[in-house]
């Protein structure tokens, strides 16, 4: 998959990038940067891409993007469309691994933090106490300025090094070529697939959205993403169902085929599968959590 290059602004002033955005499709396609991120969705809900990794996120999910590791945010259409006033906010910090100078991670005091870098190369999802004591040290990171900016920074990534609670998002074989010459094409591929997942996508269908043949389409997606294109939309199908459990507006059966399924046994194998748990056992969990 060859994603495409993102120039990450800093200003005269600044060694690194604190920003926040309420623009849903801001970097709305698949991309990568040499900076590592660190970002923290205060509102809003979508589908996440990173690596070769495909889950929701939603509003207090904090997730650290290593250097060069191909994402992409691609919140639902009520933020896209702006829905019923529906609001994204998001606080992005972005940073090179060097920004300290060439040896700072090398000093001993910092081998767990260099071991997190390293580690955030597959992508962190951050769980837990750790995610909100993040959250809220980068809400002062945004308002702080000169040393103090970077102790936040610093107190972020000690906070995530020494939490045992966290998920590894890309498989530790994704490696990507970071040519952006199949850009138009991969991002081509997303979009028409999140836009079409409810309904049954023929490969005729996608194959002509990539400009191939059939064949071709499908070397082509499974030397590039390591999955079958089949497995990519099942993916997105099961990711759209836990939205919709979470929504808890309609019966586990009626949101099957509302997630694109056409039958209820191959929707629950699949859910169990990548989820790790039942629907109905998903909705408990998720119950249980709110209680």
């Amino acid at each position: 998959m060859k994603p495409h290059l993102l120039k990450v602004a800093t200003g005269p002033t600044n060694s690194f990038s604190v920003r926040q955005n309420m623009i849903p499709y801001m970097n709305n396609r698949w991309h990568f940067h040499p900076e590592v991120e660190l970002i923290h969705f205060h509102k809003g809900s979508g589908m996440q891409f990173v690596g070769d990794s495909i889950m929701r996120f939603g509003p207090d999910d904090v997730v650290l993007v290593g250097a060069n590791l191909p994402h992409y945010w691609r919140f639902d259409d009520k933020y896209l469309y702006d829905v019923n006033n529906t609001v994204a906010y998001t606080t992005t910090i972005h940073f090179t691994e060097n920004f300290w100078g060439d040896r700072f991670l090398n000093l001993p005091e910092n081998k767990q933090v260099k071991a997190l870098l390293d580690k955030a190369k597959r992508g962190i999802l951050i769980n837990g106490r750790a995610a909100k004591t993040v959250s809220k040290l980068m809400g002062k990171a945004y308002q702080a300025t000169g040393a103090h900016r970077m102790i936040i920074l610093m107190k972020c990534l000690v906070v995530i090094a020494e939490e045992t609670d966290l998920t590894l998002l890309s498989s530790i074989g994704f490696q990507a070529e970071l040519s952006d010459t199949e850009n138009e094409r991969i991002n081509a591929i997303y979009e028409h697939t999140l836009s079409c997942f409810q309904r049954k996508i023929q490969l005729d269908e996608i194959a002509e959205i990539a400009g191939m043949t059939p064949n071709s389409f499908c070397r082509y997606f499974k030397e590039r993403t390591g999955k079958t294109y089949s497995q990519f939309l099942t993916e997105i199908r099961i990711g759209f169902a836990c939205k919709l459990i979470i929504d808890n507006k309609m019966s586990i059966k009626q949101l099957c085929f509302e997630s694109g399924f056409n039958n209820f046994s191959c929707f629950h194998k699949n859910f169990k599968q990548i989820v790790g748990t039942t629907p109905q056992g998903y909705q408990k969990e998720y119950l249980r959590a709110e209680a």
